[in-house]
């Protein structure tokens, strides 16, 4: 059975992030998002990329034939846009922001109030926490003397890779 998997955030080949990632160079970081990669994503998966393939160069997309299954990129701020008929040599196809069953697929988190009009955001380009902080529903529907503790909106979902341990995740997986 096919498997619809996210992940963002790769930066494949770029030494500065490997470091910050804690990995020795790019060379051993790239080895470690393959492997990881490939240990759960099979031929016939989906993963959406939602953003920052490389750190604005084409030289790694050869990488992308490395990692398992189908690929769709949602364009991020590192992503060239030059770049995109290269990128399209390694994955079906290449998009600004994807509607995925009531979701919105971007690299970057949507505004706070676009986010009531769909399921949920998953994005990427924050590296360092799992969720945004909560908006609580006072700020979509008023204080209505409800307590609005108890009704934040839990619906930004994180898959920069090194929040996900480099491994492609199921939705799922992601809201568990």
């Amino acid at each position: 059975m096919c498997q619809v998997r996210f992940i963002g955030c790769l930066h494949l080949s770029h030494k500065n992030i490997a470091h910050r990632r804690g990995f020795q160079d790019e060379f051993y970081y790239d080895e470690h998002l393959i492997s990881e990669w490939n240990k759960i994503v099979h031929k016939k998966d989906l993963t959406y990329i939602l953003g920052d393939v490389t750190m604005e160069t084409i030289e790694p997309y050869y990488l992308l034939d490395r990692l398992n299954g189908r690929k769709i990129v949602v364009l991020g701020n590192h992503d060239l846009p030059q770049h995109v008929p290269e990128l399209l040599k390694y994955v079906e196809k290449v998009a600004g922001m994807i509607d995925y069953k009531g979701c919105m697929l971007t690299h970057c988190p949507i505004h706070p109030s676009e986010i009531s009009f769909c399921r949920a955001n998953i994005h990427a380009h924050i590296h360092h926490k799992s969720k945004l902080q909560e908006f609580e529903a006072i700020e979509r529907y008023g204080d209505d003397g409800i307590d609005t503790k108890s009704l934040t909106l839990h619906k930004y979902i994180n898959v920069d890779a090194k929040v996900i341990n480099y491994q492609p995740k199921t939705i799922k997986e992601l809201v568990k």
